[in-house]
């Protein structure tokens, strides 16, 4: 990572900054996170920058090709390095945790759109909610629970 971000933003004309370091790292360490939870990530290592900083810096990174983001709630964009692989995200409402899943398994899905609608799906930007494993696995635990009452 060291040297292809800092060749990618000098390439485009930007400054190898701790704040850009400190936000990529944290990008990649929460592999999925809102600019709030990159924040306190970084904060846990600068406590003086702010959330605006985060804002910009996350800007500055996309910008060159570093990270993405998705929208994957109803809030803030979730941003991610761009150099995993295209991939879907699994949001699981009960828990919040978001899993990722090759691209792959949509290709049918987004073949068919594309044949039956004409419609090209960009599949960095897909995500599908509903319930994890364990939190479905709860949820089916309570439901048997009840029944035998």
């Amino acid at each position: 990572m060291a040297d292809d971000w800092e060749q990618r933003l000098r390439e485009h004309g930007f400054r190898i900054t701790p704040q850009r370091q400190l936000v990529l790292e944290a990008v990649e360490t929460l592999r999925h996170g809102t600019p709030e939870e990159i924040l306190l990530e970084v904060q846990q290592t600068a406590a003086g920058v702010n959330l605006s900083t985060i804002y910009r810096t996350l800007e500055v990174l996309e910008s060159v090709g570093l990270v993405t983001h998705a929208h994957i709630g109803h809030g803030a964009p979730t941003y991610h390095s761009v150099d995993e692989h295209v991939h879907i995200h699994l949001v699981c409402d009960r828990c919040g945790n978001v899993d990722s899943v090759p691209s792959a398994v949509a290709d049918a899905f987004a073949s068919d759109l594309r044949e039956t609608y004409g419609f090209v799906t960009d599949i960095a930007h897909v995500s599908i909610h509903g319930r994890c494993s364990d939190c479905a696995q709860i949820v089916e635990s309570a439901r048997e629970v009840q029944e035998d009452e």
